[in-house]
């Protein structure tokens, strides 16, 4: 199992349309074989902070994911929205 936690900052004027985004993004990966959870995670205390919890069967279903359609439109659809993202694994 992989386990992802991406966090990222949003821009306060681009919030709801990352949320839109990444939603349709996260429905979207539940269903495929190697995805077995994807959450996101808006801070209360702080709505610019975001984390993506996506937790994965192995390395190649990650890997498998960043090749969807759907993976590869949220990712150009958010670039512009970011102040900046950090990604740990465990």
């Amino acid at each position: 199992m992989l386990v992802v936690h991406v966090h990222v900052r949003i821009r306060p004027e681009r919030v709801e349309g990352f949320l839109a985004a990444t939603l349709t993004n996260a429905r979207a990966s539940l269903g495929e074989p190697g995805v077995l959870r994807f959450d996101v995670i808006q801070d209360e205390a702080d709505p610019v902070h975001v984390v993506l919890v996506e937790v994965y069967r192995d390395g190649d279903a990650s890997a498998a994911h960043k090749l969807t359609p759907h993976y590869a439109a949220w990712r150009d659809a958010v670039g512009a929205f970011l102040i900046w993202q950090s990604t740990a694994l465990v």
